[in-house]
This record gives structure tokens, C-alpha cells and sequence, in this order.
């Protein structure tokens, strides 16, 4: 079992959101972006889901520098409201390679700051 754990600034991705196009269609899926927009706050959910992305990437321990994409992770919230990993392309061959068989994920965010922390199994 491996952990990883991220805290990002909400007003750093609100600011790359609003200056950089490609940056949210880059970092993130289809479903994150329709979910995070039809939020009130949407910058602290756009928040919590980079540093997921992030803690993600160092439980598996690799990282966009070594091939994998943002898009390969993908944090959706189930009815119930609890966060989970979506797992596609390469995160899956790495889960595979590392016999990873889940990713449990926690997040949470207020006004400057979203956290996460994920748990590889």
C-alpha cells in the first residue's frame, strides 16, 4: 500500500482556468469540467481535482514527466457524494504492472485550499 497526498491554491488554478484555455481541457475530462461548472464555488472542485490528480500520481509513483496523462485520471463523485478514481490508458497499464487494484480517494476544499489524498491498495 502506498499513499500520496497534494495541497494546491485555489486561487492558483482559478487563475490558470481563466488564462489558459487548453489547461482545463488538458487536466481534465469532459464529466470533471460539466460537474466543477455547474458548482457554486467550481474553482475549489476544479481545485480538489488537480491535487487528487497530483496525489494520484505519487501513490502510483509516476507522473505526467514519465507518460501518464491528467486524463488518464478522472475524480467522479458518486451519488452518494464520495469521491472516486477513474481509471484510463496508461494509469491502468501502471495499476496493472504495480498490481494496484484501487485507488481510494479523499478530498477536500474551503475558500484558499483543496486537499487530497489517495491510497493505492
Amino acid at each position: 500500500m502506498t499513499i500520496g497526498t497534494d495541497i494546491t491554491e485555489v486561487k492558483r488554478i482559478e487563475q490558470l482556468v481563466n488564462t489558459h484555455a487548453q489547461f482545463v481541457t488538458r487536466v481534465f475530462t469532459p464529466r470533471e469540467i460539466a460537474y466543477c461548472d455547474q458548482k457554486k464555488n467550481k474553482y475549489e472542485h476544479f481545485a480538489a481535482r488537480f491535487a487528487a490528480k497530483e496525489s494520484v500520481m505519487k501513490a502510483v509513483g509516476k507522473g505526467w514527466l514519465q507518460g501518464l496523462s491528467w486524463t488518464d485520471i478522472e475524480i467522479i463523485n458518486l451519488p452518494s457524494g464520495e469521491p472516486r478514481v477513474n481509471a484510463y490508458g496508461t494509469l491502468k497499464e501502471v495499476m496493472v504492472q504495480k498490481n494496484i487494484t484501487a485507488l481510494s480517494v479523499s478530498l477536500s476544499h474551503c475558500k484558499n485550499y483543496a486537499v487530497a489524498m489517495v491510497v493505492a491498495q
